[in-house]
């Protein structure tokens, strides 16, 4: 089902938005001239085959995450209520026309896992290196999640919203800008600076 900001305001992505979520059995919402289809995690991997094989969408270019948390080790807590989670999210297009889909799948906080996707799209391999390094999901049947960013001797996962950075807890996110107060001109300075910009 595709959501839209009017159900009279005709769309001229709604039919390719319908069309994709019909394919692989999730459910669109257009966002921004954007396709963003939900799927369920146990469908992944047959959805992005669906994808590159029956719509067209051969190209990969983007796999990311957002860690969905009401309680951040640092910054402001959201204004609104979130079911906890990991949103994982890949876009994918065709080469002819430009048509981007963007799906994507939750993933509960306790079994942050999921088959990968190296099999269907190859270009997979290292985003899901740098998302397994950075939010310790798992993406089972990848042959070698090696770190890509990090030394072997770091704790933790940087982009997991319950990971601590002490520059936030020095300075909670987003942090005001410090500005700094202009330096007050003695009277005798200013004096000498118009004495010398005279002719």
């Amino acid at each position: 089902m595709t959501s839209s900001p009017s159900d009279t305001d005709a769309h001229p992505l709604h039919e390719h938005a319908d069309d994709v979520a019909r394919a692989v059995g999730g459910e669109a919402l257009i966002e921004a001239d954007t396709v963003k289809v939900r799927v369920p995690a146990d469908a992944w991997v047959s959805t992005h085959e669906t994808a590159r094989d029956e719509l067209g969408l051969v190209f990969f270019s983007f796999l990311s995450a957002i860690d969905w948390a009401n309680e951040p080790a640092a910054g402001e807590s959201l204004s609104d209520e979130v079911e906890e989670r990991y949103e994982l999210i890949t876009t994918v297009a065709d080469l002819a026309e430009g048509r981007r889909v963007t799906f994507s799948a939750d993933l509960p906080k306790d079994d942050p896992s999921i088959p990968t996707l190296i099999g269907v799209y190859a270009g997979a391999d290292w985003h899901e290196r740098e998302i397994a390094e950075m939010f310790a999901i798992d993406f089972v049947g990848h042959p070698g999640l090696d770190a890509l960013y990090l030394p072997e001797d770091f704790s933790g996962h940087p982009l997991q919203k319950s990971y601590p950075l002490l520059s936030r807890e020095v300075k909670p996110w987003p942090g005001s800008v410090d500005v700094e107060p202009m330096p007050e001109v003695e009277p005798s300075a200013e004096k000498s600076a118009e004495s010398a910009e005279a002719p």
